[in-house]
């Protein structure tokens, strides 16, 4: 009698690439996608990779199961309750954030569920967000003695102050749709259609320059830590700088003789 073979276990990390998009799904369902030390490594690494890759030019976050994620593996911080783990753990985490702004294609999350505590930082740090009406948001940390510090700098960045400290010190949850009206996210639709509309969402930029869309998503980020002058003069190189690109040649000699501009990405 032979035996039974164990079942493979899944990659906590899933990816899928179609028509210039690549979707990376969090896959620890069992852990509403909590981003342990093992999953912000392989985020960090699969986003290295698509940063390298030209053909790709819109990353989609999403989650499978329940929850789109619901932030740290609080398990493994009680199990490795040492200062060491937690200030390597927040630095990885960190890191990972600002790879998100810094990768040159732009970022959409896909929320079907909740998101809470890093989970909903992560949310604030991609680049644009459409929710299911059924999700919910919440930084939640506050609730076990810990304030979402990190999940702040992203949450702050999205939402009025005022919003953003009350949901740190309550740890209480919004809806979908208040949390388009905060800011926190861009589009809002029944469950049934969310696919749809991230595909839609996706597809608006695919159909851009590539050119411009890198340009763009560096300068916009750098432009906000600036003062007002320095921010105008850097946005005034960049526009100029867009403009010696085949791509703006291109597609403005397209404008002018009224028909589809043909992207060359350079």
């Amino acid at each position: 009698m032979s035996a039974v073979p164990a079942p493979t276990e899944q990659p906590m990390l899933l990816r899928h690439d179609a028509n210039g998009v690549t979707t990376l799904t969090l896959n620890r369902p069992a852990q509403f996608n909590s981003l342990s030390s093992a999953m912000l490594e392989a985020l960090i690494a699969a986003i290295d990779a698509i940063a390298r890759d030209d053909s790709v030019r819109v990353v989609v976050l999403a989650g499978e199961g329940k929850a789109f994620c619901a932030g740290h593996d609080l398990k493994e911080m009680r199990g490795n309750h040492t200062l060491a783990f937690q200030q390597q753990l927040f630095r990885l985490c960190g890191k990972f954030m600002m790879k998100l702004t810094e990768l040159p294609q732009p970022v959409i999350a896909r929320i079907h569920g909740i998101a809470t505590a890093a989970g909903c930082q992560l949310v604030s740090m991609c680049d644009l967000a459409v929710a299911a009406d059924v999700a919910r948001f919440a930084v939640s940390g506050i609730n076990v003695g810990l304030f979402c510090a990190t999940p702040s700098v992203g949450l702050s960045r999205n939402m009025g102050r005022k919003q953003a400290f009350e949901m740190l010190v309550t740890g209480d949850f919004i809806d979908a749709a208040e949390a388009q009206r905060r800011g926190l996210v861009n589009r809002v639709v029944p469950l049934e259609q969310l696919d749809d509309e991230v595909a839609k969402l996706a597809a608006a930029i695919v159909a851009k320059s590539p050119v411009a869309v890198r340009m763009g998503k560096q300068m916009f980020y750098r432009q906000l830590e600036m003062g007002l002058d320095a921010a105008y003069q850097m946005a005034a190189e960049t526009m100029a700088c867009n403009m010696m690109s085949e791509d703006a040649a291109e597609g403005i000699d397209a404008f002018i003789a009224k028909r589809k501009p043909e992207w060359r990405g350079r």
